[in-house]
């Protein structure tokens, strides 16, 4: 895969899940972006910086990052030393059809979503089970052999259910000095996650935290990446699709996330998904 793709705002994943093992020491600078599936990444080497949702991770060897679905994110390499690292994308109906009442597979990222910390950090006998597993799958994944599939897609399960275990039994290093984050621009994060069916103007935001709106903008800029406007406008069509997903109408859909007219919510989704929401849907279920 090359970093265009890997760079690309959505990605279209028609796979159960896709593996690329990428190093390379090239003048890279990605910009923002999202997806519609959840992605894991695992660093082996280099000198980077990963940036999801306004946080900051400084990466070691063998860090685990678990990025949800929409989240933004985007790396920032120093590129005097190879960025070697594995990237996972994963279909959400696959975990769904293999995850059941008592075991759902996407409980670390569910977690990962909750404490707004997504990293994972291991120590050395937990890392030496990490290299086991990612080496036997790489080579699967590579196989022509009979059953190879079958056999990366039961490795990769087995990688899930370790994923969860590490996170639910809390067995990895909740290492702070590894997250730069600023405290006003989380609050204005989790302040539009809760309202995003409500007014979120720029005015509106910076009265609730007592900031001038040239202040804020400017700000948020920097830390995020996005403008205020262009991050709620992104986030509020996600929800709309989660909702519509859930069985809401679509024009309900829409009422619910935030947007005050249909044809607002019409043409910013056409913007952003290239497609109308009933043929959005209709290529999902294909």
């Amino acid at each position: 895969m090359d970093n265009k793709q890997e760079s690309h705002k959505r990605g279209y994943l028609k796979q159960d899940f896709q593996f690329f093992h990428i190093a390379d020491q090239t003048d890279l600078t990605f910009e923002f972006h999202y997806h519609e599936f959840n992605k894991i990444i695992i660093f082996l080497s280099g000198n980077v910086t990963y940036l999801i949702e306004g946080k900051s991770y400084k990466l070691k060897p063998w860090d685990i990052l678990l990025i949800n679905n929409h989240d933004v994110h985007k790396p920032i390499i120093n590129t005097n030393e190879t960025y070697d690292r594995i990237i996972l994308w994963i279909d959400n109906d696959f975990i769904s059809k293999h995850s059941n009442e008592n075991c759902d597979l996407t409980t670390c990222f569910k977690l990962a979503g909750r404490k707004s910390f997504s990293l994972i950090r291991l120590e050395k006998s937990l890392q030496d089970q990490l290299k086991q597993l990612i080496s036997s799958l790489e080579q699967s994944v590579h196989s022509e052999e009979f059953g190879s599939k079958l056999l990366s897609n039961a490795i990769f399960l087995q990688f899930l259910i370790y994923l969860n275990r590490i996170y639910l039994n809390q067995s990895y290093i909740y290492d702070q000095n590894a997250l730069e984050t600023d405290t006003q621009i989380e609050g204005i994060l989790q302040y539009v996650k809760d309202h995003l069916g409500e007014d979120l103007s720029v005015e509106s935001i910076a009265n609730h935290f007592y900031l001038s709106k040239h202040y804020l903008m400017h700000k948020f800029k920097l830390r995020t990446g996005y403008t205020l406007h262009n991050y709620i406008l992104k986030k509020r069509l996600f929800y709309a699709t989660e909702l519509i997903q859930s069985g809401l109408p679509i024009i309900k859909a829409s009422e619910q996330s935030g947007f005050r007219d249909y044809s607002t919510f019409l043409r910013a989704f056409r913007k952003t998904f290239h497609c109308s929401p009933k043929e959005f849907f209709q290529k999902d279920s294909l």
